[in-house]
């Protein structure tokens, strides 16, 4: 070293700096590069992306060659830092140069090189892997060498590098990428996906259309009430009962019903004799599962039973689809637009029988859906008891005044916008 000018050797520690900032550079950009989108790529024939996969096949023998090359070069650029302190300040050039040496390979060598390439992963990363790849085969020996032993702590630890992590994605991971999209995918198309990924969530009672409001055609009523039903039924298909919508006897089309009529047979008997059988749904049956099964037995409407076998509601295709896409236009079922009516003071005049989960869809508020399916119901349970008129509740932070009362159940409520807490001071 002493036939070496010392301006040489500047050069030549700037040079390892250099290579110090990419072995640095690379491996930040090699394990911070988005994996879906490397996937994309190299299904597109990306040279970079292809490169890339296979190195990090064995993230194991990555890390050990871009950890031998960066020691190395540290380890040398240590040395000839230390030559160098030594010409110019004797003995104190020692410390002179270790701290010298520290502040420039941390900024030049590790920050700078690791937060450009944390930014940008794949211009960093699909150069520095062609050079890498050549590396890996050149140094593999050692490569090895080293990961056998430390492999071998690992499986000590009980871990095995093989058992790459593939990165499957849980629902709630696959949510907030589709909410973190941004601009990449419409907000309308976001809403969708995101709705597909809650059909596991959510049960058919969720969405049925509760007993209470079912349309239904009692067959022992008079046989001319019962024609004027048929021909002022809003719905396609309709659910035909004897005294009590539990004695169901099953669904008539409306098609087979004017098919009926034309031909002129038009009857009780016949008409029984074109009803189709209830298609039966227990009702704790997830969106999911159930719109595979209405696919698989070809139905689109069902009748939903508790563990009693008792009716509860009836649930359609349309109903499930609606989750997804939202309102069809030909629907006739009330929307929360129709049952909330904002007042002059800000606040909203609620119907009682609607739907939480519809609600805070519409309103953007929330409600707990994990209880009562209705506004009357969370109420009462609330409550524990009926109210009576003008009494004012907090629910879920939302002042709630209850306006009418019919029967055992809450009519209507006047709902003001949720309270902001109160942060706690210290």
């Amino acid at each position: 070293m002493d036939d070496i000018a010392t301006s040489t050797l500047f050069i030549v520690l700037a040079v390892l700096i250099f290579i110090s900032a990419y072995f640095s550079g690379s491996e930040t950009g090699i394990m911070s590069i988005n994996k879906y989108r490397l996937k994309h790529l190299v299904k597109e024939k990306h040279p970079g992306a292809i490169r890339v996969t296979k190195l990090l096949k064995r993230p194991d023998r990555l890390i050990g060659l871009i950890l031998i090359g960066n020691n190395l070069v540290n380890i040398a650029a240590s040395s000839i830092a230390t030559i160098i302190g030594l010409r110019l300040f004797g003995d104190v050039g020692i410390a002179i140069a270790t701290f010298a040496l520290t502040l420039v390979v941390l900024i030049f060598a590790e920050v700078t090189p690791k937060t450009l390439a944390a930014l940008h992963p794949e211009k960093v990363s699909f150069p520095s892997s062609l050079l890498l790849t050549v590396l890996l085969k050149f140094l593999f020996p050692v490569v090895i060498v080293i990961n056998w032993i430390t492999n071998g702590f690992l499986k000590l630890l009980g871990m095995s590098p093989q058992e790459i992590d593939e990165h499957n994605l849980s629902t709630e991971e696959l949510r907030t990428v589709v909410n973190e999209a941004g601009a990449l995918i419409p907000d309308r198309h976001q809403n969708m996906l995101v709705s597909l990924l809650d059909l596991d969530t959510i049960k058919v009672e969720d969405i049925m259309v509760p007993r209470n409001e079912i349309f239904g055609i009692d067959v022992n009523d008079d046989w001319k009430y019962i024609v004027k039903q048929l021909t002022n039924a809003q719905h396609t298909r309709l659910l035909l009962y004897r005294d009590n919508i539990d004695d169901a006897v099953g669904i008539i089309h409306a098609r087979d019903a004017l098919r009926l009529l034309m031909k002129d047979v038009l009857s009780k008997s016949s008409l029984l004799r074109a009803v189709r059988e209830l298609y039966i749904i227990p009702e704790g049956t997830s969106l999911n599962t159930q719109l595979l099964k209405f696919q698989q037995s070809k139905e689109r409407i069902g009748i939903v039973v508790d563990e009693y076998g008792d009716i509860q509601g009836l649930v359609t295709l349309e109903d499930i689809l609606e989750e997804v896409v939202g309102d069809f236009t030909t629907t006739m079922k009330l929307t929360p637009s129709d049952e909330v009516k904002p007042q002059p003071d800000g606040s909203f005049l609620v119907d009682g029988s609607v739907n939480i989960r519809d609600l805070n869809k519409e309103m953007n508020w929330d409600f707990p859906i994990d209880g009562p399916k209705t506004l009357n119901g969370l109420i009462l349970e609330y409550l524990e008891d009926i109210p009576q008129t003008k009494v004012s509740i907090r629910l879920a932070d939302y002042p709630i005044e209850i306006i009418d009362v019919q029967g055992n159940r809450v009519k209507s409520a006047r709902i003001s916008p949720k309270l902001k807490k109160k942060k706690a001071h210290a």
